[in-house]
C-alpha cells in the first residue's frame, strides 16, 4: 500500500483516518470500529465489504494512535 495514497484516504462513513494492518491487508478505522479489505492493492471502501472490529483490535489501534 502506498504510504502516500494511505495520508489522503479516510473512512467513508466517519471520515477519521484509516491505519493499515499489513499483515491482514486492511484498512482500520477505529472510529467506525471497522476493516475495509485491500484487494490485489485496491482499497474497498465499502461498508457493506468491511468487516467489525473486535474489542481488541480496538485496543490495540488506541496504543498505535491517539484517540480521534
Amino acid at each position: 500500500m502506498d504510504i502516500k495514497l494511505l495520508e489522503l484516504l479516510v473512512c467513508p462513513v466517519t471520515k477519521g483516518p484509516l491505519n493499515f494492518d499489513r499483515e491482514r491487508l486492511e484498512l482500520l478505522s477505529r472510529s467506525a470500529r471497522l476493516a475495509y479489505p485491500v484487494r490485489q492493492g485496491i482499497p474497498i471502501l465499502l461498508e457493506n465489504e468491511a468487516r467489525t472490529l473486535s474489542d481488541e483490535e480496538i485496543e490495540k489501534l488506541a496504543a498505535q494512535r491517539p484517540p480521534v
